[in-house]
């Protein structure tokens, strides 16, 4: 597997010229670089003009690793070289390097650039990346990683403060300015000489690709860079390849995500819950965006207003900040009635008030953060529990709380900094029996307990808030105006129909719905066109497996029917006993849809009738597939554990006219995918016209 570093970008504010002076006093040897052992140099040229300098380089380093794999190795030092190009006109220097020691084991692969600062042309920008490709070592190879991984770490580090060293001395030496390189006149003879013939291997020759600009792979767009001084200013201190795994998350956000790209403290967030295991953050980060798309939690802010009595009895709130300038939030849960808060507004309005909190908090988060002027990413939560007892352990309501963790643990991680759990009765102990297995252990150790009054005096609330924040209920000098909950009336009670309603409600308000794909038992949506002319909309999401996407036309009403007019049946619809090309026809050609995906696409109507959206899991090449599967099929992809595809799935029917009137605005939306989208599918025939986008 390769191993892939990113580097923030590191600003020096001097002049490229002045730092590239520094740069030069690294070679041949450089004592400030102890595994630096020398240099050599291979091949040089420059351009006629003097603007482009090319240097080959062979540089020796010394292995620093255990005694006893160098001498497996059988090697003291390794050997790399360096091309450097640098162009004087342009002002960048591209730096590329690789092994020729065990090359055939290993591949390491870097590249560095320095580049004039794009927002002050007296400064200059420095990137490093760098790729670890380990195929064999002596059966050395996970301990060769960690060691490769110390190195570069050491490395980007000890190369910032070398520059900064040599740059200091060429200052103290009486050099701060160095003008920037201008053409010298050309002599008409010099220029009938560079009219002539050019040797196929000289610099000339090679072309701008190679001598003033970077490789294609080298470059990445200005999104996806990430400043050093910001990641210290706003997301705090961290390692190389911290820094690396973040910035390598973000730009597989900007390659694949379709729409906002999360802020850098979010993805950061979910590093830290993963330990910075890449695959497994990138994983948790994938499942929260669609969770977030499904339910629209990023428009929660904006649209949740919580009901009035909600409002009234719920017993928590924001109240100022702890000692460390974190947001602090202040739950009064023994006080607080769950079980008529549960038959009063039901549990889906407290799950969306709770995620409210949390959106809430996020956003104080980076109040606090420019606010202090230094990163500011999770908030402290006061939880009093006088008043907590079996009415509290109510087994519904238990249930809603776990499932209120559940998902504030997947979709808000690393978010809360500190919790204070003060005045804890007897009965605590159970409640933490029932719900500490489903809270991250990295969480459980941010937990403080006091029981009775211990949370007063030195060591309780005072060495984490002010004394003037705690609030008076505690015994401090802070007025809070958090509710304070109590019963809530059995009159305001939801009837079983309004609670019903609600569910309903619930369901209906979800954009997006959720679908299961089992080998032999395809999903599909039935949507019924009274107008001879519609348009079909669709987009979905590929969260697990690849599926082939179909589109039906047919003129019955499969079971259980769309009785009305855009009512939506779901699930497996086509009858075992329809022929294709008889019964219902294909007016969409089958579209591959890969794992990871986002398919947005429309279809043009002619006929009326019912049209169905199909989804089946896509065959492996050299099997047969079938719309139509039989009985057993079907019943044993129900009953069978085997492999599963998941999607989120949305569509809607406009009326042509309606359509047309947008088409301008919903080319120019899509356009804006033109850098995620890898493929781009459109089909017509006599009777539709249709197109779709994939993004990955």
């Amino acid at each position: 597997m390769v191993q892939r570093y990113q580097s923030p970008v590191r600003v020096y504010k001097y002049p490229f010229e002045l730092v590239m002076a520094a740069y030069e006093k690294r070679f041949p040897t450089c004592p400030q670089i102890p595994v630096f052992l020398g240099s050599e140099v291979l091949r040089e040229s420059r351009s006629p003009d003097g603007a482009v300098h090319v240097v080959e380089r062979s540089c020796r380093l010394r292995v620093d690793a255990p005694r006893l794999l160098r001498k497996i190795a059988g090697v003291e030092h390794v050997v790399f070289v360096q091309t450097n190009i640098l162009n004087w006109k342009e002002r960048t220097l591209l730096i590329e390097a690789h092994n020729e020691t065990f090359a055939n084991r290993v591949l390491v692969n870097e590249h560095c650039s320095y580049t004039v600062h794009p927002e002050n042309e007296d400064w200059t920008c420095f990137e490093q990346s760098a790729s670890l490709d380990i195929r064999s070592f002596f059966g050395f190879e996970n301990a060769l990683e960690k060691i490769a991984m110390k190195q570069y770490t050491a490395n980007v580090k000890r190369g910032k403060e070398v520059i900064e060293h040599y740059l200091n001395e060429l200052i103290s030496q009486g050099t701060s300015h160095i003008p920037r390189w201008t053409p010298a006149p050309v002599r008409e003879e010099d220029a009938r000489n560079q009219a002539g013939p050019r040797d196929p291997g000289s610099l000339e020759a090679q072309g701008p690709s190679s001598a003033l600009g970077p490789p294609l792979d080298a470059v990445g767009m200005d999104g996806d860079k990430l400043d050093a001084d910001y990641i210290e200013r706003c997301l705090g201190h961290l390692t190389p390849m911290q820094a690396s795994c973040l910035i390598q998350l973000r730009h597989w956000l900007q390659e694949t995500h379709k729409g906002k790209i999360p802020k850098d403290e979010h993805i950061l967030r979910f590093l830290r819950a993963r330990d910075f295991h890449l695959d497994k953050a990138r994983e948790m980060l994938r499942q929260s965006l669609s969770w977030r798309k499904q339910h629209q939690v990023d428009l929660l802010l904006q649209t949740w207003q919580p009901p009035a009595l909600l409002e009234e009895f719920y017993a928590g709130g924001w109240h100022y900040q702890d000692i460390d300038g974190r947001p602090l939030y202040i739950l009064r849960l023994g006080q607080m009635d769950t079980k008529g808060l549960m038959k009063a507004v039901g549990e889906e309005a407290l799950l969306r008030h709770v995620l409210s909190v949390n959106e809430e908090g996020q956003k104080r988060c980076e109040g606090s953060t420019r606010q202090l002027g230094r990163p500011i990413s999770s908030w402290t939560c006061l939880l009093d529990l006088e008043g907590l007892n079996m009415r509290h352990l109510w087994r519904p309501g238990v249930k809603a709380l776990l499932r209120m963790i559940e998902v504030v643990e997947d979709n808000y991680p690393e978010t809360l900094g500190r919790l204070l759990i003060v005045r804890a009765p007897r009965v605590f102990p159970v409640l933490w029996t029932l719900i500490s297995p489903f809270i991250n252990e990295n969480t459980r150790h941010k937990f403080l307990i006091y029981s009775g009054s211990n949370y007063q005096g030195p060591g309780g609330l005072v060495d984490y808030l002010d004394r003037e924040v705690i609030p008076d209920f505690l015994g401090g000098e802070s007025v809070c105006n958090v509710p304070e909950g109590g019963l809530v009336p059995k009159s305001l009670y939801m009837t079983e129909e309004e609670q019903e309603h609600a569910d309903q409600l619930r369901q209906w308000s979800e954009t997006y719905h959720s679908a299961s794909v089992l080998r032999g038992a395809p999903h599909e949506v039935a949507v019924q066109i009274l107008e001879g002319e519609s348009v079909i909309t669709w987009d979905f999401d590929i969260l697990r497996g690849d599926v082939v996407f179909s589109l039906y036309h047919t003129k019955q009403v499969p079971r259980p029917g769309a009785r009305d007019p855009g009512t939506r049946a779901s699930g497996q619809l086509i009858d075992k006993g329809w022929v294709l090309g008889r019964d219902y026809s294909r007016v969409e050609a089958p579209l591959v849809c890969r794992e990871g995906e986002s398919i947005q696409g429309s279809h043009v109507t002619r006929w009326p009738g019912v049209y169905l959206l199909q989804w089946q899991m896509h065959s492996p090449p050299g099997s047969v597939a079938c719309s139509l599967p039989g009985v057993d099929d079907v019943l044993t992809a129900l009953h069978s554990p085997g492999p599963k595809c998941k999607l989120l799935y949305y569509c809607e029917v406009l009326a042509s006219e309606d359509f047309r009137g947008s088409m301008s605005s919903l080319e120019s939306c899509t356009s804006g995918f033109s850098q995620l989208s890898t493929a781009t599918s459109s089909s017509s025939s006599g009777q539709s016209h249709s197109s779709s986008l994939v993004s990955r």
